[in-house]
Formats: structure tokens, sequence, C-alpha cells
């Protein structure tokens, strides 16, 4: 099995686009949270060994946390960081910095696509993403538009299958 074989990749929207916003204790976040949980524990049944996340507010956050606790329980598992751009949380709220900070210190490997932010360096950064996986997560409302959409049309351009989660 190739490394691109036993890797996975996430994409999934922000808090805007979720229906609770930023209320994590809303019980339909709780509940994507499992499903999200369940998911990294498939793709480690399917043999997915490394993770990769793009590290963005709202279900970025969800995948690396779900990855981390399963790491807890195998070795075996990684978690890479895909950074867009050196300044991607410049203008997040404080609590979002600390916890991106967490999270990147947490992580097996940091890849830092470009220096500096330009148009398109989200886009860039799933690209690289999709371009490195055998798998990706999607957690998509559907929505014919955003970064979510995008980088599921690239997977399936590239023969990458994915799994959706539904907010």
């Amino acid at each position: 099995m190739s490394e691109r074989e036993k890797t996975c990749c996430f994409t999934g929207h922000r808090p805007e686009r979720l229906p609770w916003g930023s209320s994590e204790g809303n019980p339909r976040c709780a509940a994507l949270k499992t499903r999200l949980r369940l998911a990294v524990e498939q793709a480690c049944d399917r043999g997915m060994r490394h993770f990769i996340c793009g590290m963005a507010r709202g279900c970025d956050f969800y995948f690396a946390e779900a990855v981390l606790a399963l790491r807890q329980q195998r070795n075996d598992i990684t978690l890479e960081a895909a950074v867009p751009c050196s300044t991607q949380a410049r203008g997040w709220p404080e609590a979002d910095r600390q916890r991106y900070r967490l999270l990147l210190d947490a992580c097996d490997r940091e890849t830092l696509v470009q220096e500096h932010y330009t148009w398109g360096c989200m886009q860039r950064r799933n690209r690289y993403m999709v371009d490195h996986s055998g798998l990706l997560i999607a957690v998509y409302d559907g929505s014919p538009a955003g970064g979510t959409f995008g980088t599921i049309h690239y997977a399936l351009q590239r023969g990458v299958p994915y799994i959706e989660l539904r907010p």
C-alpha cells in the first residue's frame, strides 16, 4: 500500500456555514463530532494511517481533534497540518487562535503551502491535501459553492473517493 493509499484528508465548513455557528455545546454539533470520530475510525480500519487537516476554524478543528483522540489509542496514526499561508489565523478570535496553536503543536508534521496570503492559497492547500490522499472525509451541506464543494469536486476529478457527512 502506497503512502497516498494510507492517507486521508479532510474538508468541511467553517462555523459561519454550520447551523449551530460557533455553539459547540449544541446537540447537533456533538452529534456531528461523534459521526466524524466514527468516520476517522472507519478510515483507520480501511488502512489509513496518515491524516491531513487544512486547519481552518470549525469542522477542520473537529477533524484534527478526532484524529488526535484516536492517536492516543493507536500509536501508528499521524496528523499533518496543511497550512495555506503563515498568516492563516491572523484575523480569528483569540480563542480560535489559541486552539489553532494547540492543534498545530500536537501535529506530527506541518506543511506550509505558501508563505504569504494570496487569493488562491486556500485552494492550493486543498489541492495539496487531495493530491496526497487516497480518501477524503467531507462535512458538506450540499451547497454548490465554496471551498468544501470545490475540494470534493477536485477529489472526484482526481479519482479520490470521499465520505460525506451532513452537518
